[in-house]
């Protein structure tokens, strides 16, 4: 069997395992009250930004020449890129054949742009195989323009791929636009509701069940839903990446892993409508570090526990990153009802500009304008907050941490932390519910809400450790 035609086999598995839920929006519980506090320390220099991708030279495939055996331009097996042709038969059969191929590269040449339909690419593919993308890759101009029959919830899917490289100095422009002014989209509706109708918009690039797997040097913009998705990989390296999307275009998370593990997501610029990155469910070991992220929703653990189900994230590490003009900078975020735990988290040397959120835990997250309070919670210890520095937004507090009536937030730990209105005069207090915790040196503002030590009691039945 062809990959092609292995790609027609696991389409329906795909389509049904990308039935997932509604992600992200925005609800978030506000509390003024003022402190006037005297004079602080100068804010320390914020971590170099990112550099931006494109200004150095893109990744090469190994020096080859263009026109040799191991490079399989799609020109030569019938695309044409001039944007409005269907290019995506010839990217089948480009892929079939360098996917067979040892070190092989498939090439995306500059100049051109190529318009593809809703694809999945499958492996396993022979060693050291090298996505290059030079030119632009582009999907269909929006929902009237998606053939009939085929999901609306996936663009580019990766499935079963090991060791690939996808690189180069192109752009993947995901044409969004059309996608977030569906009535069904947050406030686009008549008066700025949201009206019932179809709402299912593709993710532009998903890799699934794949390892060993490299992404850099690329620009992504305007993706219809999330940018970069991986699922259910592990051993996965991000760097050098640019993401673009307006501020107010919905669900355009830059980078969302869920059930992945060991991920390097290094040096590169994000800016969009959702989360710069979001960690979901069954992720651990996701080192993040050197990230310009904003105007955004910041970066996010979650949200988890949805529906009451079971959400285990452990090990994840945030260093050297700076977070602008966004709603949240790092944040927890879970449903009531949910299980399992968050743990063993650092935030360390982030820099805050006109963050309205800076620090936030929130275990009452919740779309909805009510929702009912539940008993069991996903339990959040042992996280670290150091050297976070900066301006926030006074429509909030600097930090929040709310967490569950019934199973408490525990050894949170506060250090360097200096936090000032980006406007007034005025520092708010940090808002606390149920969480113990410590600071370990001077915190701007105080968080005298903490409560130390350990609580006296924690059901173990209710407390669902991974």
């Amino acid at each position: 069997m062809t990959h092609s035609l292995a790609s027609l086999a696991v389409f329906t598995f795909l389509a049904l395992s990308l039935l997932l839920p509604p992600i992200d929006g925005r609800t978030h519980r506000h509390h003024t009250e003022k402190n006037h506090l005297p004079a602080v320390s100068q804010i320390s220099v914020p971590p170099s930004l990112a550099p931006e991708p494109g200004n150095a030279a893109s990744p090469s495939y190994n020096g080859r020449d263009a026109d040799s055996d191991s490079v399989f331009d799609v020109r030569k097996f019938g695309a044409k890129g001039d944007e409005v042709t269907d290019d995506t038969d010839a990217f089948k059969m480009a892929w079939d054949a360098a996917c067979g191929a040892e070190s092989a590269t498939l090439l995306v040449p500059r100049g051109h742009s190529f318009m593809i339909q809703s694809t999945i690419f499958t492996g396993p593919c022979k060693a050291n195989f090298v996505f290059q993308i030079d030119g632009t890759i582009m999907p269909p101009d929006g929902p009237d323009s998606w053939p009939q029959g085929i999901s609306k919830r996936q663009w580019l899917v990766f499935y079963r791929i090991n060791g690939m490289s996808m690189q180069g100095g192109g752009l993947i422009d995901g044409r969004g636009e059309k996608w977030w002014n569906l009535p069904c989209k947050p406030h686009k509706g008549i008066n700025g509701t949201t009206m019932p109708g179809p709402c299912d918009s593709p993710v532009a690039i998903r890799f699934f069940m794949s390892s060993n797997l490299t992404v850099q040097g690329l620009k992504i913009k305007n993706s219809p839903q999330f940018h970069f998705r991986f699922d259910g990989c592990r051993d996965v390296l991000i760097e050098s990446l640019s993401i673009k999307a307006p501020y107010q275009s919905p669900n355009t998370d830059g980078i969302h892993v869920e059930n992945t593990n060991n991920v390097g997501i290094y040096n590169s610029m994000i800016s969009n409508g959702d989360d710069c990155v979001s960690i979901g469910t069954g992720c651990y070991d996701v080192d993040i570090r050197n990230i310009t992220c904003g105007p955004s929703h910041g970066i996010s653990i979650g949200s988890l526990g949805v529906r009451n189900s079971h959400a285990c994230v452990s090990k994840i590490t945030v260093t050297d990153s700076v977070i602008r003009h966004s709603d949240n900078g790092v944040r927890i975020k879970t449903w009531q009802g949910g299980s399992g735990s968050v743990s063993h988290v650092t935030f360390n040397n982030i820099h805050m500009d006109t963050v309205r959120n800076p620090i936030i835990i929130d275990q009452y997250y919740c779309l909805a304008k009510k929702c009912a309070n539940q008993t069991s919670a996903v339990y959040v210890a042992d996280i670290s907050y150091s050297n976070i520095k900066g301006t926030y937004d006074v429509r909030s507090p600097p930090m929040h941490f709310g967490c569950s009536d019934v199973i408490p937030c525990t050894n949170l730990t506060l250090s360097d932390i200096e936090l000032l209105p980006a406007r007034g005069e005025y520092v708010l207090n940090p808002f606390c519910w149920n969480a113990y915790g410590t600071m370990e040196t001077l915190t701007i503002p105080p968080a005298m809400c903490l409560v130390e030590g350990m609580p006296e009691k924690i059901i173990q039945t209710d407390v669902d450790h991974c």
